[in-house]
């Protein structure tokens, strides 16, 4: 870990910003009705923006400590995470039926294009 260097500094800000929206995501998610699905604050944008800033902290602290290893362990977690959103997304799909098959039309899994 190098502080002060300019990837310890974009790591910090990335870490910043990753908990933030996370929490923001997190608040709307507590604050959406129970029955359909959330379309809301950064569920706008993605069907999973509480995982999406948790991918952003952990390419933060990935920059941050500088470290190849935390890399590679956040890829694979990240694949592994992947699968278990496909099996979330079948559930939510028996659970709120067409609803929810729009929504994945209009939102993206991840973020933007992804």
């Amino acid at each position: 870990m190098k502080v002060g260097s300019i990837e310890f500094i974009i790591g910090i800000i990335l870490i910043v910003i990753g908990i933030v929206g996370f929490l923001v995501a997190l608040n709307t998610f507590k604050n959406s009705p129970f029955n359909k699905p959330i379309t809301s604050g950064l569920y706008k944008i993605s069907r999973n923006p509480q995982l999406v800033m948790m991918y952003i902290v952990s390419i933060g602290n990935c920059l941050a400590i500088g470290s190849w290893t935390a890399l590679i362990i956040f890829v694979l977690s990240i694949i592994a995470g992947h699968f278990r959103i496909l099996g979330e997304e079948e559930r939510l799909t028996e659970q709120y039926g067409e609803s929810y098959l729009e929504y994945k039309k209009k939102i993206p899994r991840y973020f933007i294009f992804f």
